[in-house]
């Protein structure tokens, strides 16, 4: 019962007062979800990713492992999330945001406080998060604009354009390189670093907000409650069993497990809203999710104890 109450205190409510805060904004000046949205895409995203990709201390050992564990995942809720949508007939934009919602989580802004609410600020089991955020933080940016578009039959030359030109599958190898090298950022660019990237957090959920004010509310209970099951049930399920095949224990096993049990990530609204597929469903997923989580999440971490 702690870390239910101690979720819904650190972590739900803070992020739906935000979430709140954006629908009011909303409602009052009618603000531009695009330009909210390009915000997040060309610079509060990149600056969090470096500034945490920076400052880690992860081996080569833990890094390695956590990418395979990430990509057997990965590859199994695609599949898993494909079936879905071929069995429930999805058509159009549908289909890339039923996915989206799916394979695309909350390892930021949610995952990392989780992580270090659970672990009690043990470093080991936050650099096997970071390695899975960078993850989250880099496929949406590629493969999750390139599904959005391939669905619309766009010009795939113009999807590469696009994809090419978000700074955050260049941020990636810089900031490895930056710290591998101990190559230290001056102060006057990493005070402004630092400002955006303690701003992306506020920034995402209000954008959240806008698009939740925005929205007609019809909501699509049985394609959003379907998703919210795939993220929040099916994907623990799945990372244990990947890690039980794989032979990995103790904290490692725990830490992968608690990352795959977290929310819908905010880049799958953000995709929606720029690409325009499906907006209102990917909002809805979200925020559901989100609540859904409180519930979802404490049973997983109570789960945990059981693991060796």
């Amino acid at each position: 019962m702690t870390y239910f109450w101690h979720i819904l205190l650190n972590n739900v409510i803070p992020l739906t007062i935000m979430i709140g805060i954006g629908i009011i904004l909303y409602r009052a000046f009618k603000l531009d979800i695009k330009t909210l949205s390009k915000l997040n895409f060309y610079l509060f995203s990149p600056a969090i990713v470096f500034k945490m990709l920076y400052e880690s201390t992860i081996s080569l050992g833990v890094l390695l492992q956590t990418l395979l564990f990430f990509a057997i995942f990965f590859a199994a809720m695609f599949l898993i999330v494909e079936l879905v949508i071929r069995i429930r007939g999805y058509r159009g934009g549908m289909v890339p945001a039923m996915r989206n919602s799916v394979i695309f989580y909350n390892s930021a802004n949610y995952a990392l406080p989780l992580n270090q609410l659970v672990f009690v600020g043990d470093t080991f089991t936050l650099s096997i998060q970071i390695i899975i955020m960078m993850m989250q933080s880099l496929l949406p940016n590629t493969y999750g604009i390139y599904s959005v578009n391939a669905q619309k039959k766009a010009d795939l030359r113009a999807t590469m354009k696009t994809i090419f030109t978000l700074p955050v599958i260049y941020i990636i190898p810089i900031a490895f390189f930056m710290r591998g090298f101990d190559i230290p950022v001056p102060d006057p660019i990493y005070a402004p670093i630092n400002y955006v990237s303690n701003a992306f957090i506020a920034t995402a959920l209000l954008t959240l907000g806008v698009q939740l004010g925005s929205m007609k509310w019809q909501f699509n209970f049985s394609d959003v409650m379907l998703s919210n099951v795939l993220r929040l049930c099916v994907g623990p399920a799945v990372g244990f069993l990947i890690v039980w095949a794989m032979g990995i224990d103790g904290l490692m096993a725990k830490a992968l497990i608690l990352s795959c049990a977290v929310p819908t990530s905010l880049s799958s609204v953000l995709i929606a809203v720029e690409y325009d597929s499906e907006p209102e469903f990917a909002s809805q997923v979200v925020f559901s999710s989100t609540i859904f989580s409180i519930f979802t999440v404490t049973l997983v971490i109570y789960l945990l104890q059981f693991i060796g």
